[in-house]
């Protein structure tokens, strides 16, 4: 992972936007009025979390991703973008090592085993005799074959190296494939397969990489009944939720997070169109569990197994959201009427009450309606928390409701209503029968005690969230590939830019790019054709923001550019030309986004369908430009169809 990735990690683009524009929820996205150009009639500033981008509709006309808009917004260049950026994120700058590069490559090569790892438990469920239980199995527990294939679930063999063999035999060393956490090692150094005659639930990371595995025993005796992956280079139980590549949109759409225990019952909820449930798989919620959840939402409910085990594990779960999730501040005034800072906690925490001896997924697969109840009536944390600690105790000894008290009390702290932390006290006083003016005394001991608290922590706040990630952006491969060489050699922009006007098509400019770290380098290629001290190559290398790297960007020997109209130059056109037809699909989509999904329309009728219909004009030139043989193409045009809705209208592509 690059630095620029991981700083995009670790902080969302609607929080930053945030900031300093008041955002709208309209669907999935945000609006609002635009800030970089005077605008108080029309909102035209769209930001899109799932991409994490960015575009006006208005005056500008201009997006981009999370380092273009603080460029923008604090007219800073990409260095002293990267620079604050990075501090915010707690990223350490460093240059690029060739170890680095190194890890980077491995890291790719893991991910290619865990695929070709998930290919073979998939076709083994589908397309072996005795893959079959354990798709009947699934079909017992009522899942359909669509869900099955979108989850990628599949059958571990009753085999020690069936797994083994496969991927050797697909050229991954018995090495590479150990430390990728396939496999395991006996004490006489011998290696065997780790998951045998297991039903295999494929574990992803945010974005959609596999980083491991868990599987489930089917033989009645076989033990443990769950195994994970070991902790590798790419699988920390500790930093992953099963579901959340899938989820990400529902939390988004709902502005809300349903964690429930496991495996099942996440792919159960999801089919049943709860789109925003997830899974700790079994383990205590995790602080960075949390903060990959807070990215979606700030709405979190707790639906785990209601037995003493679940209660102590949600108990646990809600003094760990506690320390994740943000704190706010505002002015108030104490008793005697002095001012001082009341700090809350920015979160709503619930937790249901699930039916004895009913898995979440049994429940829905019942009665879809039932889930929803179960939901809506969530407790509030404050109330659950209450309830649990005095059940089966005697409150009629001090002792106990001290204990009671002192774990309550700061949760009320942590309510952002002062109407709702009085009522909360006050049920808290009637259920330890005592004068809710002794909870206020003891609520000055709490409020000092978590002073201090706050400020250890604030203190130890550097260590921030890692995980391995997926690009956010589906362009970021083409806009690699097209600028590594333009880096090397600036000098072939011009014929580029030759090829493109032989096509019809504008040439390559700065909005071709959506990612800030290849905008920053588009204009470093530009102002290296336009002086004349220094050679343009030179001119780059010489300017490259030292802490910057691009994979494998200065690792290409300029020897094999020297052919401009080889195979590498016409592969070069294909990815810009295919940069270009994701971009004008893109603005097709946003158009028609802003045109039905949003309560006020940013562009008239007459003005989106002019937009429109130049779109599919430059769309038609792009598909025409792939199609020849000069990008690469068969010669053969093909007519590819499209159809987006604006204002009640179909238009097609045709």
């Amino acid at each position: 992972m690059t630095v620029v990735e991981d700083i995009k990690q670790r902080i969302d683009l609607v929080d930053v936007v945030s900031q300093t524009v008041k955002l709208k929820r309209t669907g999935k996205n945000y609006i609002g009025f635009c800030p970089f150009h005077s605008n108080t009639r029309t909102p035209a500033f769209v930001v899109f979390p799932d991409s994490q981008t960015w575009r006006c509709f208005g005056q500008c006309n201009e997006g981009g991703d999370l380092f273009g808009y603080v460029m923008k917004r604090d007219n800073l260049d990409f260095q002293e973008t990267l620079k604050q950026l990075a501090d915010k994120a707690g990223v350490t700058l460093k240059p690029q090592t060739q170890a680095d590069r190194k890890n980077e490559e491995k890291q790719q090569t893991l991910v290619e085993v865990m695929d070709a790892s998930a290919e073979f438990f998939r076709k083994q469920m589908l397309e072996t005799e005795s893959g079959k239980k354990a798709l009947d199995y699934l079909h017992k527990r009522g899942l359909t074959d669509e869900t099955i294939k979108i989850w990628g679930l599949g059958f571990a063999p009753d085999s020690w190296s069936q797994l083994l063999d496969h991927l050797l035999a697909k050229g991954y060393t018995r090495e590479l494939i150990l430390q990728a956490g396939m496999l395991s090692q006996g004490d006489d150094g011998r290696v065997y397969d780790r998951f045998r005659d297991r039903l295999m639930f494929p574990i992803r990371s945010m974005y959609g990489k596999i980083a491991g595995f868990g599987g489930r025993v089917l033989a009645p005796e076989g033990v443990p009944k769950y195994l994970n992956s070991p902790a590798t280079d790419l699988f920390d139980k500790g930093r992953l939720l099963y579901g959340l590549d899938q989820a990400r949109t529902g939390m988004r759409a709902e502005a809300q997070a349903v964690i429930v225990e496991g495996y099942m019952d996440v792919i159960g909820l999801h089919q049943a169109g709860y789109t925003n449930a997830v899974s700790p798989m079994g383990t205590a919620l995790t602080e960075s569990q949390f903060q990959l959840i807070k990215k979606m939402t700030s709405n979190i409910i707790l639906a785990l197994d209601p037995d003493a085990a679940g209660q102590k594990a949600t108990l646990r779960g809600l003094e760990t959201a506690r320390k994740a999730m943000d704190m706010d501040e505002r002015l108030g005034f104490d008793s005697h009427g002095l001012l001082k800072i009341e700090r809350f906690l920015k979160a709503d925490i619930r937790v249901t009450t699930l039916p004895e001896g009913k898995d979440p997924d049994e429940i829905v697969l019942e009665d879809p309606a039932a889930w929803q109840e179960i939901i809506v009536g969530a407790k509030p944390v404050v109330n659950h928390v209450m309830d649990s600690l005095a059940e089966g105790q005697d409150l009629a000894d001090p002792k106990v409701k001290r204990m009671i008290a002192e774990q309550v009390l700061p949760l009320i702290e942590d309510v952002g209503s002062t109407v709702e932390r009085e009522a909360y006290r006050q049920r808290l006083a009637a259920l330890l029968r005592l004068d809710t003016r002794s909870l206020h005394l003891n609520t000055a001991v709490v409020s000092h005690d978590r002073r201090k608290q706050n400020r250890a922590h604030a203190e130890g706040a550097g260590e921030i969230l890692k995980q391995p990630v997926a690009l956010t952006a589906k362009n970021r491969a083409l806009e690699e590939f097209t600028m590594k060489y333009l880096v090397v050699e600036p000098e072939s922009l011009y014929l580029i830019n030759r090829a493109l006007a032989r096509f019809g098509l504008n040439e390559l400019t700065i909005d071709d790019f959506q990612e800030g770290d290849m905008k920053h380098l588009f204009t470093l290629v530009k102002q290296s054709l336009s002086q004349d001290e220094y050679e343009a190559s030179d001119f780059v290398e010489m300017n490259l923001v030292d802490d910057f790297e691009l994979p494998e960007l200065l690792a290409i020997e300029k020897e094999s550019l020297s052919d401009m109209q080889s195979k590498l130059f016409k592969d070069r056109t294909r990815s810009i030309l295919r940069l270009r037809h994701n971009n004008v699909e893109d603005r097709l989509r946003e158009i028609h986004y802003l045109q039905n999904d949003t309560e006020e329309k940013t562009y008239s009728q007459d003005e989106a369908n002019v937009l429109y219909l130049d779109l599919i004009e430059t769309r038609k030139k792009i598909d025409q430009a792939l199609m020849s043989p000069d990008s690469g193409g068969t010669g053969k045009v093909r007519n590819i169809p499209g159809v987006y809705h604006l204002g009640g209208r179909s238009h097609g592509s045709n």
